[in-house]
């Protein structure tokens, strides 16, 4: 009889990682030694999945190291234990280039502009393309970028958003001015100087 491993659609993972949320704070918030052996449970139980992660990335070669990287369940399960190949320069990089297509729709723009200590740096412009509620959506994109860049770089503190600068639009020189203008005059050319017979 085959395996046939059943494998989670997002919404369900994304359900069940709620849950758990819910579940931990009850834990945290319960008073009593059997509470307190839950979490440790549920921290020993982490620390040995970390552990077997880093395993795998040991023995994986470079290319199955990026496609375990480029998953978002796996990318987040790796940053959460501390084992993720890439640094996190590089992850929040890469969370503003998965923005960039959205942002652009809307007229706007995002561009990566490094790190400077634990912060994130990003340019952000809203773009031309917006109608009323301009103010609001740059605000609204600043804080997805900042979540998508947080949470693909944890180590980071914080994302700060660089106003991109206008650009003033190049100068149009009419055609007709550089017709205008005369062409520089060819100097005249010394003459030979007759030699005299002798």
């Amino acid at each position: 009889m085959a395996d046939q491993t059943v494998r989670l659609p997002d919404r369900a993972v994304e359900a069940r990682l709620a849950r758990l949320d819910e579940v931990l704070a009850g834990l945290e918030s319960a008073p009593g030694p059997v509470a307190r052996e839950a979490l440790e449970s549920v921290t020993l139980l982490t620390e040995v999945y970390g552990e077997a992660l880093a395993r795998v990335l040991d023995l994986a070669d470079e290319r199955l190291r990026e496609r375990l990287a480029e998953d978002e369940l796996l990318g987040h399960l790796l940053v959460l234990h501390a084992v993720h190949p890439e640094p996190a320069e590089r992850r929040a990089a890469r969370a503003v280039e998965r923005l960039r297509p959205a942002v652009r729709e809307r007229g706007g723009d995002l561009e990566w502009a490094g790190v400077e200590g634990r912060t994130a740096r990003v340019r952000v412009s809203a773009g031309g393309g917006c109608g009323s509620g301009c103010g609001s959506g740059s605000a609204d994109v600043t804080e997805a970028v900042r979540a998508a860049v947080l949470a693909a770089a944890p180590e980071l503190e914080t994302m700060e958003p660089v106003v991109a600068e206008r650009r003033a639009a190049p100068a149009f020189v009419p055609l007709t001015t550089l017709k205008r203008r005369t062409a520089p005059q060819p100097q005249p050319q010394p003459q030979p100087q007759p030699q005299e017979a002798r």
